[in-house]
């Protein structure tokens, strides 16, 4: 018997509804669905263990956006299960598959008719007192920035060892290939399709004119070290998990090619294809809604 593994955004109505659209269709096929303790109370179905889901499922159905999609990177990471994307949020980088496909997208998964696709994630350590405090992977980016208040931070850059320079700026975003169409391209980073093996370093907002985004090599390594001036300093995860840096703390950041996340790639629909349909290349918006070649 097939077995897969179904992740959903439960606050949304509209995962809901596809998560529910699904279990019929799963058991008309004798297809076994295992979920999470909150996904299946939303159903009303009976849960299964961490334990279950992440050694039984051949692969998961992620229902949401792309913080649902990241937060079942996360979930599964280590575990090599490949993830298929039904977006129902705003632009949906990382799901491939819609409302109105996902059937028809499972059918093809389930006769074999698929390739995997192997993300690279970070592997991000908090070093304090010479001791790693936090060890923490991302699948888009860590991102070290200011607190509440309206001041730039200094951010000492040092890759390989090697100091590079100092960027007063209102923080660093280190990021993936995946993460290149996150907050990354938001502070002018390149967009890097997630077969390269790079990260990419984008200032925020950054108060020098030789600033530019950065991108690195596989085996590089990267350590940002805050100057402190009383100031708060915070780490984001993903832009989900968050972590306070201390005084004298510092981010060693390299790619994990050990840690990587296996996402589902169907025929017809290529990493270009999804850029042009979410980015809107060559299209132009109308007013009333409408869309024209420009």
């Amino acid at each position: 018997m097939s077995c897969i593994g179904i992740l959903f955004n439960t606050s949304k109505p509209k995962a809901v509804k596809i998560a529910r659209r699904m279990l019929p269709w799963c058991a008309n096929r004798g297809i076994r669905v295992l979920m999470p303790s909150d996904e299946a109370k939303s159903l009303g179905e009976e849960a299964a263990s961490d334990e279950e889901f992440l050694g039984c499922s051949q692969f998961a159905v992620v229902i949401g956006g792309d913080g649902t999609f990241l937060r079942a990177a996360r979930y599964t990471l280590g575990r090599n299960i490949p993830l298929y994307g039904v977006n129902v949020g705003r632009l949906g980088f990382l799901a491939i598959g819609s409302p109105g496909s996902a059937e028809r997208d499972l059918e093809s998964i389930l006769k074999g008719d698929y390739e995997i696709q192997r993300r690279d994630c970070l592997r991000g350590e908090v070093i304090r007192d010479g001791q790693v405090a936090h060890r923490l992977f991302a699948l888009n980016d860590l991102v070290v920035t200011k607190g509440s208040f309206a001041r730039s931070i200094e951010l000492e850059l040092f890759i390989g060892g090697q100091f590079v320079g100092l960027f007063p700026s209102d923080g660093f975003i280190v990021s993936t290939p995946t993460g290149s169409t996150a907050y990354s391209l938001s502070a002018g980073g390149p967009i890097v399709p997630p077969h390269v093996p790079c990260m990419i370093l984008a200032p925020i907002c950054p108060h020098t004119l030789y600033s530019r985004p950065m991108v690195l090599g596989p085996d590089d390594e990267a350590l940002i070290c805050p100057r402190y001036e009383d100031r708060e300093i915070l780490l984001t995860q993903d832009g989900q998990l968050g972590y306070r840096l201390m005084a004298g703390d510092a981010l060693k950041v390299a790619l994990d090619r050990d840690h990587q996340v296996h996402t589902i790639s169907l025929p017809g629909r290529t990493y270009y294809d999804l850029l042009r349909d979410k980015l809107r290349w060559g299209r132009c918006s109308l007013e009333g809604g409408g869309d024209e070649a420009c």
